[in-house]
């Protein structure tokens, strides 16, 4: 019997090819037929892993070096810590030591983190419960588990990992960490600069030395992701100021011996500023060089800006992309002038090769369905390649608010010069959203409002929403649905269905109720990319239970209400949540069809937001309401504007401004709010970062100015009776929501006003 024998503890794979090598002459045997192959030792490995892993079969010939390879075959599978082969009889006995397989993992010292996300860590690895165990995996566990604290600028971290032995050769892993405290940087130096000052320059920085807000952005905390983020920040703040050969020297990052603390140094070196002294054109522009002239942002005389050349380079090659050149090479190429300072362009182009799109494919969508992706694609399979197409694609997908991130490349077809295929990647984001507001008031006291949103419902691209209100004046319960491609054009349709019980704002003692069941349907038709016109229908049954403190106005508003709705927006913002420049416009009209009533009810609202730097927005919002009676009837009541309150005239009582109402069987004169036929609001902030934040655009806090009045069907819009207020707020992107406190003072106000100067709610702006 001969034995061949090899243990791999320790030894690479090249260092174990030379040693079988070396010893083959002493594990010769005679060339031979296998008559039989068994296998010994294994505990949890299938024998048919072992045998598929062989380079031979019973019945091969069977030599020394088939028996290396077995050897080497068998290793590489990660699973044996010692091989060996034996010979008798012209049988081949393989002998085999697993390795031991991890039983469990488990943690001590851990605060930082949450288990799951480092079990994740170590899975990814290749250390998880049931994988094979040997030393080294467990030193790059630890070293895993000390870049996640890295990544969190805990550089004191320590971890000692305990190998326990347990039943059926496995082993339980224990890391115990000692995690100390968190590196913070002491101080950031830029070495080098003379145009700027260093605290401008420091300004651009998302790290910084910390605040009393700390805590929560850990803009304290080193990252060197962030501090490559910074760097591209401040090279940028001067490519676009006219330094062209700006550079960063290098970057020294220092911590002190206790790992408390972190000085980082930036040594630059600016350069000259550069003033653009000529444009000209070189190369193939198909013949159309004025078109590609106009498209050109470098301005000769100038300074040099950085973004205006990638700006010129993007559109020249979006243009060649929209006549289907995807391959064109535009090159902005510098001609420098050091002895006056100046340089000149050349923009030398390539259109190459026409291409045709072959296929779409789409892949991140683990949940939304590919059809809900595909629709909003304007440029179609086996049509000619259109940048611009594929860019309104692009950002039709992410306005759907599904994703993100939203990521559309261009690969060639391998074998083919005219065709590509385009790659859709998406990121999901959860579509389920819940927006809770609170108030107070002496009247209403404290109400919620409460609503559950789901815009992806099972992938489909439908939209679900449930709203709740418990106010003691308004309560409702709506339930709607919307299939934005009701239609294949996309023409979206939606149903509500709602029953809402209303008392005025300020009513107090009163046990009347105003109840609305009701059911609509509206279409959205898209006429344009951004614009969208609405129309719908609804029925309405309005009771009124009669009872203590009604309202003289409300005695003949019941009955049946078929309003009739014509709608446009159009929303142009930078961002839905924290826009922060952009233009949003909406108008709507309803009609009241039933001969019972019969109105008109027009409103308009326009949002503007003006960015002033990186950190400063400027935000404008005015809204117009007109309601007016058809065929001999007054407007009616219960289709009135309500004014005052968040989303109003803040620091007023919700819904507290306008025409009042005398109440019924009133023996003191009471008068109440019921809203008005014409509605006029201007609200103006100006938001800036929270101090203490940095750059962080989550918490914001902003200062306001509003000012708006609800009148009456045959008043007249007097500015004389505006109520105005201002005041200063906070803006906070919760985890539940946008949430925005307004503390209000009214600047403009009359006798009989309520006024309700702290207010909150999520979910909303302005």
């Amino acid at each position: 019997m001969k034995t061949i024998k090899k243990g791999l503890r320790g030894l690479t794979l090249s260092t174990l090819a030379a040693s079988l090598l070396a010893a083959l002459p002493a594990w010769a045997v005679n060339p031979f037929t296998l008559r039989d192959i068994r296998v010994e030792g294994l505990q949890r490995v299938e024998p048919g892993t072992v045998f598929a892993s062989l380079p031979f079969r019973i019945g091969d010939q069977y030599n020394d070096d088939k028996g290396a390879a077995a050897i080497r075959s068998l290793f590489g599978l990660g699973l044996f810590s010692d091989v060996r082969l034996q010979v008798t009889d012209d049988v081949l006995v393989i002998l085999v030591e697993e390795r031991p397989t991890v039983a469990d993992l488990s943690f001590s010292g851990i605060k930082e983190f949450d288990e799951e996300v480092l079990k994740k860590a170590l899975r990814d690895v290749g250390l998880t419960e049931g994988r094979p165990f040997d030393k080294a995996l467990a030193d790059r566990a630890e070293q895993e588990l000390k870049r996640q604290y890295i990544n969190r600028s805990m550089y004191a971290a320590q971890v000692v990992t305990t190998v326990t032995p347990t039943d059926r050769n496995r082993v339980s892993l224990n890391f115990s960490v000692t995690e100390g405290d968190v590196a913070k940087i002491r101080d950031i130096r830029i070495v080098g600069n003379q145009a700027f000052p260093e605290s401008t320059l420091r300004g651009l920085f998302d790290l910084d030395t910390g605040g009393w807000l700390s805590w929560y952005t850990k803009s304290d905390r080193y990252s060197r992701a962030k501090l490559n983020a910074d760097l591209e920040t401040l090279r940028s703040y001067y490519l676009t100021r006219g330094y062209l050969e700006f550079k960063i020297d290098s970057t020294q990052v220092a911590i002190s011996p206790d790992k408390q603390e972190m000085s980082v140094t930036i040594n630059i070196t600016e350069g000259n500023r550069f003033v653009v002294s000529s444009v000209a054109l070189e190369g193939e522009y198909l013949g159309k060089e004025e078109e590609f002239k106009s498209q050109i942002a470098i301005r000769a005389g100038e300074a040099y800006n950085a973004e205006d050349v990638s700006t010129t380079v993007k559109r020249f090659t979006d243009y060649f992309g929209s006549f289907g050149y995807a391959f064109a090479q535009v090159e902005a190429v510098p001609s420098i002038d050091r002895v006056n300072n100046q340089v000149a362009f050349t923009l030398r182009a390539q259109p190459a090769r026409r291409v045709y799109v072959r296929r779409i494919n789409v892949v991140g969508n683990n949940r939304t369905r590919d059809e809900v992706i595909r629709r909003e694609f304007r440029q179609f399979e086996s049509a000619w390649y259109d940048s611009d197409r594929i860019r309104l694609s692009r950002d039709r997908i992410d306005r759907l608010g599904f994703f993100t991130q939203v990521g559309i490349d261009t690969e060639p077809v391998p074998g083919t010069n005219d065709q590509v295929d385009l790659t859709v990647t998406v990121a999901e984001r959860p579509t389920g959203n819940l927006s809770i507001g609170a108030g107070y008031s002496q009247a209403d006291k404290l109400s919620f409002i409460a609503s559950i949103n789901v815009e992806n419902v099972f992938g489909t691209g439908n939209y679900l929403g449930l709203d709740v209100n418990t106010s003691d004046f308004n309560k409702q319960f709506v339930l709607s649905t919307t299939d934005p491609y009701f239609t294949q054009d996309g023409v979206s349709r939606t149903f509500d269905l709602y029953y809402k019980t209303t008392r005025p704002y300020d009513a107090q003692g009163g046990d009347y109720e105003i109840k609305k069941p009701g059911i609509g349907i509206r279409f959205g038709v898209p006429f344009t990319e951004r614009d969208t016109v609405y129309f719908g229908i609804g029925a309405e049954r309005v009771t009124v239970v009669e009872g203590n403190e009604l309202p003289e106005a409300y005695l003949d508003q019941g009955g049946t209400y078929l309003p009739a709705t014509i709608g446009w927006s159009r929303d142009e913002r930078d961002s839905a949540l924290v826009p922060t420049e952009g233009r949003y416009q909406r108008f709507n009209t309803e009609f009241g069809l039933s001969s019972e009533r019969r109105y008109a009810k027009l409103s308009y609202q326009f949002q503007q937001y003006i960015p002033l730097t990186k950190q400063y927005t400027f935000a404008f919002n005015t809204e117009v309401g007109l309601g007016k009676g058809l065929g001999g009837k007054d407007f009616p009541v219960l289709r009135n504007f309500y004014g005052g309150g968040l989303g109003s005239v803040r620091g007023f009582e919700q819904g507290t401004l306008g025409p009042t109402s005398a109440v019924l069987g009133s023996t003191t004169g009471e008068r109440v709010s019921v809203g008005g036929a014409k509605n006029l609001v201007f609200n103006a902030e100006f938001i800036a970062p929270f101090p203490g934040a940095g750059n962080d655009r989550t918490l914001r806090w902003f200062f306001f100015t509003d000012a708006g009045n609800v009148y009456g069907e045959n008043d007249s819009f007097e500015f004389s009776k505006l109520r105005a207020s201002a005041g200063v707020g906070i803006s906070w992107i919760s985890p539940i929501g946008p949430l925005r406190f307004a503390y209000a003072t009214p600047i403009r106000k009359f006798d009989g006003d309520k006024i309700q100067k702290f207010q909150f709610q999520i979910g909303t702006s302005f």
